[in-house]
């Protein structure tokens, strides 16, 4: 986990949670995200005019990758709590590049290949704010590319009947200080991991899951946009 998510608010639905800038304007509803996927991101970034910090959703390439890291076949779009402030990889973007990936729910499989069940696993309401780090590159065309990881920790509750890791949800009201823009010293990283797993204690027990049609498998041939990926099975698909 996480291999697969759903975002279902529009842009406009996502900045007023947050209370953020809309830099995705063309941001669509989204029942099916798969790594190196373009996803809605929450961070605080400083104006290059003023240095005045500003709170925006923005694209991310679902797939971290720092400008000192090489390239690689194998995405990375999740981080584990237990390394993410001293690995190597993610610890510079804990201390500086944190950011919240909004979500309705994901995505998680049992059973062998080829009878592989799906399940859907979601909250009480219809917004999840999970906790991310985040980095910037330019690229070969000299734009700026963004990308992002999806901090994850042991499952709880439901998540753990299905898979042993599940992503770190943030409750709203700890939101701002996970995304206060300051630099993180080694002893404040390791603060904030503990005020991350105290908070995601908060949520995880909300999480509840039920079966979904296993044709959300296959995401080349699936219409993202198509809410009836998160119906239950055996349900007649809801008319929108």
């Amino acid at each position: 986990m996480c291999g697969r998510f759903v975002v279902s608010q529009q842009a406009d639905d996502l900045t007023a949670v947050f209370d953020a800038e809309n830099d995705f304007a063309d941001w669509r509803p989204s029942y099916s995200l798969a790594p190196t996927d373009t996803v809605p991101i929450v961070r605080e970034r400083a104006r290059s005019d003023t240095g005045e910090f500003v709170r925006r959703l923005e694209p991310a390439r679902w797939d971290f990758h720092p400008a000192f890291m090489k390239d690689s076949k194998r995405p990375q779009f999740n981080s584990r709590i237990e390394t993410v402030a001293t690995n190597g990889l993610w610890k510079g973007a804990f201390a500086s590049g944190r950011c919240v990936v909004p979500m309705r729910g994901y995505f998680e499989w049992t059973g062998e290949p080829g009878k592989k069940r799906a399940h859907y696993l979601h909250g009480p309401d219809e917004l999840l704010a999970a906790a991310g780090i985040s980095t910037a590159r330019k690229l070969d065309d000299g734009t700026w590319e963004v990308s992002t990881s999806i901090i994850t920790r042991e499952a709880r509750d439901a998540s753990g009947e299905v898979h042993d890791r599940m992503p770190v949800y943030l409750p709203l009201d700890a939101i701002d200080h996970y995304l206060d823009p300051e630099k993180l010293s080694p002893a404040d990283a390791s603060a904030m991991i503990d005020f991350l797993i105290a908070q995601s204690d908060r949520v995880a027990p909300t999480i509840s899951e039920y079966e979904v049609d296993p044709r959300v498998n296959n995401h080349r041939r699936i219409d993202p946009h198509d809410p009836s990926l998160i119906e239950p099975l055996g349900e007649e698909p809801t008319l929108v």
